[in-house]
């Protein structure tokens, strides 16, 4: 006698335990994608409060200050300073080491703000004018200051003393400097007890609603030299 066999007849649909294994799929892949938008946000936000902070900020127009003023400068006329209780003191290299790095906590930029000499035929500087004015960049506590005069008489008598303060603009680019365990925020290389006209600076500044820090390293090079 032959057996009839009635075909198995597979449901329509999904099953239960398909539906929940698709559903926890589903919830990770969700879950998963939301940590990494989650995650770039923050970082987005982390690196955007980090270029737009307070020291960020004084950073660049540090750098962009002190380099414009450089460029202008004599190189033939500037000078590093020490100060001790409001004194300046020309920052010179050490007895028997004419050539070496010299480091100071002010510097002293003379340069011109006035064009060339129009009466003269050949459009040269007066001979007898090294500079027009000066710029006088220093720390101050943890400070960082610029004091802008015209020049004579300069932000220093010759020699050393107190800085000038007649008919000077005091413009302060950072709080919250300090050296960063460094001499001083400036420096340059000597040759025969002269500088070279390239001077460095070096602070590190603390942004007082975060707490971070931001290393300013620049260097200002001095390229006029008048009269030759």
């Amino acid at each position: 006698m032959a057996e009839i066999r009635t075909p198995r007849v597979r449901p329509h649909g999904i099953a239960m335990v398909e539906l929940l294994i698709s559903s926890m799929v589903a919830v990770i892949l969700v879950f998963t994608v939301g940590l990494l938008l989650n995650g770039s946000s923050r970082a987005w936000l982390q690196t955007y409060q980090s270029v737009h902070s307070g020291a960020s900020e004084d950073a660049e127009a540090i750098i962009a200050e002190f380099g414009s003023v450089g460029r202008r400068a004599n190189r033939a006329c500037y000078f590093l300073y020490r100060i001790n209780q409001g004194v300046f003191t020309p920052a010179l290299p050490e007895a028997g080491h004419p050539d070496s790095v010299v480091s100071g906590a002010a510097v002293e930029f003379r340069y011109w703000d006035v064009p060339l000499d129009a009466s003269d035929s050949h459009n040269l500087m007066d001979p007898a004018k090294p500079a027009t004015a000066y710029a006088l960049f220093y720390l101050d506590g943890h400070r960082l200051k610029v004091d802008y005069g015209s020049y004579p008489p300069g932000a220093v008598p010759a020699g050393g003393g107190a800085k000038n303060t007649t008919g000077v603009t005091t413009v302060v680019l950072a709080d919250n400097a300090d050296t960063g365990g460094a001499v001083g925020p400036f420096s340059h290389n000597t040759v025969a007890n002269a500088g070279q006209g390239s001077v460095r600076l070096n602070v590190v500044l603390t942004d007082s609603s975060t707490g971070e820090t931001t290393k300013v390293m620049t260097t200002a090079l001095l390229r006029n030299i008048w009269p030759r």
